[in-house]
């Protein structure tokens, strides 16, 4: 796997991949990631992913690492919980 482009961004740390005939997007925040895995086949090149990587899917992405963080949180609360019972 190697990386094909870097998008700047003031918040997050976005990396595209060229892996196994797909593209892989990975967007970070910290200690969270998620990644997209798009067929070549299914675009005309690394512009048409580029295009894809718009204010509406970063705003959902937001979304999803805040649920992320909280669904971590709560996994250390109930492993702490189950340790003191």
């Amino acid at each position: 796997m190697r990386v094909i482009e870097e998008i700047p961004h003031p918040k997050f740390k976005i990396q595209i991949f060229s892996y196994n005939a797909k593209y892989i997007v990975k967007i970070e925040l910290g200690q969270f990631e998620q990644t997209y895995k798009i067929s070549e086949t299914d675009v005309m090149g690394l512009d048409d992913v580029k295009a894809m990587i718009n204010d509406e899917l970063l705003k959902s992405c937001i979304h999803r690492f805040v649920s992320m963080r909280e669904d971590w949180n709560n996994a250390f609360k109930n492993k702490n919980n189950a340790i003191n019972n």
